[in-house]
């Protein structure tokens, strides 16, 4: 008997979640509902997908292997299903959008205005999550397309930059890194650097843009957003990096923190989107990057670094 696309759901939730309960009312459906199908599912394959206890959930090394081959499977279903939508015309319908926090808060509010100026009906949903959450949902087909920094290792996809993201070096006032216009990367070291907590590939876009190692500065893993880092930096707690799209988006508030470019050009992210290569929406997508490329790509910005 082949497993059906509910079981192969299951399964996915399940490895997510790492509890029965919790797995169950993401997909609407009680406990043994879904634990039956599970254990038909193992039944039916002949072979031990999970491996339960009453403390937890454990994914056996063969489930490891079905739940690749499974997210897969969903990714291509909802594919099938896009299938059909290519048929209403460009930017049309929904289309779920994943973005990074870094991007988000900052982007989306003027980026949502213009779209529903120039396509009105298009329906924009909205996720945000960090970068590895993102390409997971994408893989299983529960997001269409993702805004993410680059460069961030993803399979089976299509991606496009849209532009780069400058980064500013943000210093609380008095600091003597404000007397200088501009600033070298090797400035930073043995200064505290104030960076996002683990999980935020800002952090390491910033290093690598910076040319630096861990060892070489005072790294202080404490932010959750980039607001936390701009009030930690105003109360003397060291230097951020923050990335120029942010600084447009007023992340600095009233503040009123230095801030500082790099002598170098290369000191940067860049931006761009990703979407399934199998989706047949994918042209669609191409249409969306082109049109938040040529809005918001620098100087749009217009950020200023300096007094």
């Amino acid at each position: 008997m082949i497993p059906s696309i509910r079981q192969i759901k299951y399964l996915v939730a399940v490895a997510e979640h790492r509890h029965f309960s919790k797995a169950a009312e993401t997909c609407f459906v009680t406990q043994s509902t879904l634990s039956t199908a599970i254990r038909e599912l193992e039944q039916q394959l002949g072979v031990v997908i999970f491996e339960r206890n009453r403390k937890s959930v454990l994914i056996t090394p063969v489930g490891e292997r079905l739940l690749a081959q499974a997210r897969t499977i969903l990714g291509e279903v909802e594919d099938f299903v896009c299938l059909a939508r290519t048929e209403r015309g460009s930017l049309t319908g929904e289309i779920r959008l994943g973005v990074i926090p870094t991007i988000g808060p900052f982007l989306l509010p003027r980026m949502l205005c213009d779209l529903r100026q120039a396509y009105n009906k298009l329906r924009l949903y909205l996720k945000e999550e960090i970068s590895a959450r993102l390409a997971a949902m994408l893989t299983q087909g529960k997001l269409d397309v993702l805004m993410l920094a680059f460069p961030y290792p993803l399979r089976d996809v299509e991606t496009t930059i849209l532009f780069e993201d400058e980064f500013l070096l943000c210093m609380p006032s008095g600091h003597p890194l404000e007397r200088e216009p501009s600033v070298r990367q090797s400035q930073l070291r043995g200064e505290s650097l104030l960076l996002l907590e683990e999980g935020h590939c800002l952090r390491d876009h910033a290093l690598e843009a910076c040319d630096l190692q861990s060892a070489e500065t005072n790294l202080v893993y404490q932010g959750t957003s980039l607001h936390t880092l701009v009030q930690m930096v105003a109360n003397g707690l060291g230097l951020t990096l923050l990335p120029a799209v942010a600084v447009a988006g007023d992340v600095l508030g009233d503040t009123n923190l230095p801030l500082r470019r790099f002598r170098s050009e290369k000191v940067c992210r860049r931006i761009g989107m990703a979407w399934r290569k199998s989706d047949p929406r994918r042209d669609e997508y191409r249409v969306l990057a082109e049109f938040i490329a040529a809005r918001f790509a620098p100087p749009a910005f217009g950020v200023q670094a300096g007094k």
